[in-house]
């Protein structure tokens, strides 16, 4: 995992280095965690913001990854990082709040935007931490 980003409220955001997810809700203290929401926790792959010149974080993303293909993977598939287990989801469809970061981003982002994920067991991760990729069962 390349990035952790939080979101404690509307308007604020920023990079950190740890965070605990907490099961069934996503990352502690970011303003989307919330009890069974299955938009809480969005995760992003490093190699589509670098060919967007794009930063971790800007497409408000709570976890950046590298060597994931995310749109590859079979819904339920899970990822281990850290103490934690996420169960790959939706795909995250770019909204228009896109645009503001940069005219045509919304369009570029179409199906590359990220998956959400649920946290099946929660724990701390950090940045840094490897990423496993199981089956879904």
């Amino acid at each position: 995992m390349v990035a952790l980003q939080s979101s404690p409220t509307k308007g604020q955001r920023g990079a950190i280095d740890r965070a605990t997810l907490t099961e069934g809700a996503g990352l502690d203290g970011d303003r989307h965690a919330k009890p069974g929401s299955r938009r809480a926790l969005l995760v992003m792959e490093q190699e589509v913001l670098d060919r967007l010149d794009l930063r971790p974080g800007m497409v408000m993303e709570q976890i950046t990854v590298r060597g994931v293909d995310l749109h590859r993977l079979q819904q339920g598939t899970r990822l281990r990082i850290g103490d934690t287990t996420l169960e790959i989801a939706a795909l995250c469809d770019p909204c228009e709040r896109m645009e503001a970061i940069r005219p045509g981003l919304q369009k570029e982002l179409i199906g590359r935007r990220g998956r959400f994920v649920r946290v099946v067991h929660g724990g701390a991760i950090a940045v840094g931490d490897a990423i496993e990729v199981e089956p879904p069962r």
